[in-house]
């Protein structure tokens, strides 16, 4: 299939994530790659920080209002904005309109972004239209769904097609695929214990699936599911975010 060339169809505005911008930053550089390959620009702005969900999970409203409009004010002038976490992408779009139900014209402003607003796999597949990934990824790989992206944007049929389109993948499926990994941000930290033991199965479920791969779209949940699986002595399986995947090897600077 021919592709147009990069920025032909417009610029996307990118949301990194502060979990990507600190603890893996090669997710937003294939998440760069992915929209490149599908024929937008990228931009990403220098100032953006966090989302303000963890604000908003832990009931400070304050915060989470402060970060939004923030946000809001970065990327409203975007004709869409992408992210490579199903719960950013969650919390802008399904939370960012409630934070200002006594602000009409705030309100206004986050229903505007809202709807303009797409987790990665998501913009690909229903936005993008891709039916080709520059990856090149042989192997059997199992999918795990992210309880946000799941949940509040209808994430699921978008990472498995993408995943189709790579001839060398082999998809198998995961028992209890759309149950939490545990993490679930403050709940982790609140009821270590509980998290613990949904993470074990989580894990046993990943390991029964024969597949030496497990993908999934929200760094929380990959930290959560490969710090466990490291923990109980498992070496070997890997465990990545679709983006990497998807995108295979990247350039190297």
């Amino acid at each position: 299939m021919s592709k147009p060339p990069p920025g032909s169809r417009g610029e996307v505005g990118l949301f990194v994530t502060c979990l990507v911008d600190l603890m893996r930053p090669s997710i937003a550089f294939a998440a760069l790659k992915l929209i490149e390959a599908a024929g937008y620009t990228p931009v990403v702005p220098n100032t953006q920080t966090c989302c303000g969900q963890p604000g908003h999970n832990a009931g400070d409203a304050r915060s989470a209002r402060a970060l939004a409009q923030k946000l809001i004010a970065e990327f409203e002038a975007f004709p869409c904005i992408v992210a490579p976490s199903g719960s950013c992408a969650g919390m802008i779009r399904t939370h960012y309109p409630h934070l200002f139900d006594d602000d009409d014209a705030w309100r206004i402003r986050a229903e505007a972004l809202a709807a303009k607003t797409f987790e990665l796999t998501q913009f690909l597949a229903d936005v993008a239209g891709v039916t080709e990934v520059p990856g090149d990824f042989v192997g059997a790989v199992t999918y795990h769904d992210s309880c946000a992206g799941l949940r509040e944007l209808g994430v699921k049929r978008q990472p498995r097609a993408l995943l189709d389109r790579m001839p060398g993948v082999e998809q198998r499926p995961l028992d209890e695929c759309e149950e939490c990994c545990g993490f679930g941000g403050l709940f982790s930290v609140k009821y270590p214990d509980i998290s613990g033991a949904i993470a074990q199965r989580k894990c046993d479920n990943i390991r029964a699936s024969g597949a030496g791969t497990v993908a999934l779209g929200d760094l929380g949940c990959m930290m959560n599911i490969e710090g466990r699986l490291r923990r109980i002595g498992d070496e070997g399986t890997q465990v990545i975010h679709i983006a990497e995947l998807l995108a295979g090897r990247l350039d190297p600077d």
